[in-house]
């Protein structure tokens, strides 16, 4: 049972959702300003770039309107890069961002056209970072 402490509730209750939204996803990655560049070629809006001190940069990036966005973040030994990201980006267009992600030299997976899921396909960025594209269902 939870209980309220200056408006807030102090642990969970029964029907109550923890958290209500999710905020930034990030990415390690060799070169921040090579991938920040990448990204707003895609169309990506730059929310927030700032060295927050002792070599620590935090780059920031989401889609024109989206709530989550990307921050990319400097890779280590603890935080490598070549990762399988998860991160599912959404577009109207599918066979277009495939043929503009092939331009850019990118790897990129097969466009997946099944009947039964909507129009698909991966690729990676220069660090090898898998992403997935996919058109709305």
């Amino acid at each position: 049972m939870s209980s309220l402490v200056h408006g807030r509730l102090t642990g969970m209750t029964k029907g109550t959702t923890t958290f209500t939204g999710l905020s930034t996803v990030a990415i390690p990655v060799t070169d921040q300003d090579r991938t920040k560049a990448l990204l707003e070629k895609l169309g990506f809006e730059t929310r927030f770039d700032a060295d927050l001190g002792e070599g620590f940069r935090w780059v920031e990036l989401a889609p024109p309107g989206a709530e989550t966005s990307i921050a990319l973040v400097a890779s280590g030994d603890e935080l490598p890069t070549g990762v399988d990201t998860g991160i599912r980006l959404v577009t109207l267009d599918a066979r277009a961002a495939h043929a503009e992600l092939l331009g850019l030299e990118l790897s990129v997976g097969e466009l997946l056209d099944w009947d039964t899921a909507p129009l698909m396909f991966s690729f990676c960025d220069f660090d090898g970072n898998r992403l997935y594209v996919a058109e709305p269902s």
